[in-house]
């Protein structure tokens, strides 16, 4: 289900900028904008049919469960992979044809397209968000976000519609109020969303108890949220301060009761798998907890993650950090090989007896006085 990259292990072995997966493929995107697949075929793992729009120019791939969506160049959408989760997206191909800015894998079998004019297109399964008419007409979207069954979809004025399986947050009524303006980032998992505004407080709908019902820790999440992340079935916040709260299913990581002092401070960073989190803390250690089963139970390599992990964004930065002392070094290189050049004139010039070797203003004659100013960034 993907593990064996084999037969195509010759073209990943340079120039690989992102990795996607659905649940048993995975695709890539290369230096030159073309995409290598590989794994179950019906899932996405098999493009040949569509290799030839693959071949060159995509800057984005999104999967969903069992199809993916690439984004090209051009504003064009190619999808494949299994068709109920709509890796053929042949009803709305007009639409898909271009002026495409971003493609969002809004829930186990949906896509959303969203274009250059801030409309929504969507394809995929009418049970899961494939069909968004109920949230019709939409303008000025700038993101989109889905659960397994339903979709929401953030407009530039703060506001947020959501469309798809009511209970599984398709259905946003009980908050509408609280969604109409003031909105900056929705998540979900795979039962529920939160939005955060602009005051850092959250609103929440959906499954309740995987959840969509925030009441438990209402008061910590009145202000200062920064970043929500979400596992299965429980969210997990940090706080402009460092501090971690979570709700939700006590089995998805809802309760992190057991570190919470080490969540007191210091978190920069959550990531989840269906049935942990782990938190990446400023001194680069590494706090987990949830289901032990899936990655709460990082015991076995606890004295790795006591310092010295960094998020790729951090590496990232590093790097181009080197990168630009390396080009400082590179610039002063060249500066002192001009200079060492031109020095070398210089004497050359003296031995010849073209110019007079430099004396102090204090001495007699009409000998030339020679300064060297040195320049250093």
């Amino acid at each position: 289900m993907g593990g064996d990259s084999s037969s195509v292990a010759s073209l990943l072995t340079t120039g690989v900028v992102q990795v996607v997966a659905t649940d048993s493929a995975f695709a890539v995107i290369k230096e030159n904008g073309s995409v290598v697949t590989w794994g179950e075929w019906k899932h996405g793992g098999d493009s040949r049919a569509v290799a030839t729009f693959l071949a060159e120019g995509v800057v984005q791939v999104c999967g969903n469960t069992r199809a993916f969506a690439a984004l090209k160049s051009n504003g064009s959408v190619v999808t494949w992979g299994d068709t109920f989760s709509d890796g053929i997206s042949s009803l709305v191909a007009p639409l898909l044809a271009k002026d495409v800015v971003q493609v969002c894998a809004t829930s186990m079998s949906a896509f959303a397209a969203i274009k250059a004019n801030g409309s929504v297109v969507t394809w995929g399964s009418h049970f899961y968000g494939g069909n968004s008419d109920s949230a019709q007409p939409m303008a000025g979207v700038v993101q989109v976000c889905g659960t397994h069954g339903a979709c929401a979809a953030l407009s530039a004025n703060g506001s947020v519609v959501t469309w798809g399986i009511e209970g599984a947050g398709g259905d946003s009524s009980k908050v509408a109020p609280l969604l109409t303006e003031g909105v900056i980032q929705v998540y979900g998992n795979y039962y529920a969303f939160v939005a955060i505004k602009a005051d850092g407080s959250v609103v929440t709908w959906g499954y309740d108890e995987y959840g969509g019902d925030h009441s438990p820790v209402a008061a910590l999440l009145t202000e200062g949220v920064v970043q929500v992340c979400g596992s299965g079935g429980a969210f997990a916040a940090i706080k402009a301060d460092g501090s971690v709260v979570t709700w939700g299913d006590d089995s998805y990581g809802g309760d992190s009761s057991t570190v919470a002092p080490l969540l007191s401070e210091g978190v920069v960073q959550i990531y989840s798998s269906e049935y942990a989190f782990a938190a990446m803390k400023a001194n680069g250690s590494v706090v987990t907890w949830g289901d032990s089963r899936y990655g709460s139970d990082s015991s076995a390599v606890a004295p790795l993650l006591t310092e010295g992990v960094f998020t790729m964004a951090t590496m990232k930065n590093l790097k181009a950090r080197l990168r630009r002392k390396a080009a400082k070094l590179h610039r002063m290189a060249d500066k002192m090989f001009v200079l060492k050049v031109s020095m070398q004139k210089l004497r050359g010039q003296i031995r010849a007896g073209v110019l007079a070797m430099p004396t102090s203003s204090s001495g007699s004659g009409s000998q030339t006085k020679l300064d060297c100013i040195w320049i250093v960034e």
